[in-house]
């Protein structure tokens, strides 16, 4: 389970029907998403509809509660490890992949529109709802900022901040904005707090858009970006993008990262680390790494 690659999920999704007439300044860019990583889909809810909140979906504020909803989405969590390893996870294990399995996407609503056409939408926890078992989101988009020049501007809902620094901090305090409430919910469930949590939302931010950006054909790109973003001072973020680069066998660059907090993946196989864990050095980084790109 390297979390550089996306939480998985029970199923694939597809769209039916007609297209959506694209409703806000972030439909394009979750357009795009999805068409590079089916498993995820994101929904507009308009003025009319209501927040789904059965048949599986749960609201992020519901989440964020750490009560019997929370007890729900985990047992999904428990019940894949029992499945798929054939052991019992401790429960903080159990938290901590479910929060990865929620964090992980809900990021990319943030860091997608910001990267591929510099909008920063804002999602406090009651706008946003996830569908974990076929990979969907529904949202309800109002606020969000941009740069001078942007068409979007003229929307409902923009706000115009003055250059790409202060865009970067309204992608920072968005997803803070957001996690801090879900971070507050199942962190008791993690046994950890403060720095540990903040940690991982790092992380999430970071390997979420990586991955995304690797689908996208501009790995390098988002790289630099979130450099930029996580350059390691900006609380509550713990640590920065912390990208380096390895050297193939055969002479060929490999990028790697080092994550700020464990996924504990390691209390159910030891043996197989995450290839961005500290825990992995680099001479297994290395092969790896390779390996991949080989295939």
């Amino acid at each position: 389970m390297s979390l550089v690659a996306p939480p998985a999920q029970a199923g694939s999704t597809s769209h039916h029907g007609a297209v959506r007439p694209a409703r806000s300044a972030v439909a394009d860019a979750y357009a795009r998403l999805t068409e590079v990583f089916p498993g995820l889909e994101i929904r507009e809810l308009g003025p009319d509809d209501a927040t789904p909140q059965d048949g599986g979906w749960v609201t992020a504020a519901r989440l964020a509660e750490g009560g019997a909803a929370l007890d729900a989405f985990l047992a999904w969590d428990d019940a894949q490890v029992l499945r798929d390893y054939g052991q019992q996870a401790r429960p903080d294990v159990v938290a901590s992949f479910g929060l990865h399995r929620y964090a992980w996407p809900a990021c990319l609503l943030v860091t997608v529109p910001w990267f591929l056409h510099r909008r920063v939408p804002r999602y406090p926890v009651e706008h946003v709802a996830f569908q974990r078992a076929v990979g969907r989101m529904a949202v309800r988009t109002g606020a969000f900022a941009c740069l001078p020049g942007d068409p979007a501007a003229a929307l409902p809902g923009a706000r115009v901040v003055a250059d790409e620094e202060a865009l970067r901090a309204e992608v920072r305090a968005a997803v803070a904005e957001h996690l801090e409430p879900v971070l507050a919910g199942f962190g008791p469930r993690m046994r950890r707090r403060g720095r540990a949590l903040w940690g991982m939302a790092t992380d999430e931010v970071v390997e979420g858009l990586w991955y995304i950006g690797h689908l996208l054909g501009e790995e390098q790109r988002v790289m630099r970006e979130l450099e930029q973003l996580l350059p390691g001072s900006t609380k509550p973020y713990v640590g920065s993008a912390a990208f380096r680069e390895l050297t193939g066998p055969n002479g060929e660059a490999l990028p790697t990262r080092d994550r700020a907090s464990c996924c504990l993946f390691y209390t159910l196989r030891p043996e197989d680390t995450c290839v961005t864990c500290p825990r992995t050095c680099d001479a297994d980084r290395i092969t790896r790494l390779s390996a991949t790109a080989t295939a």
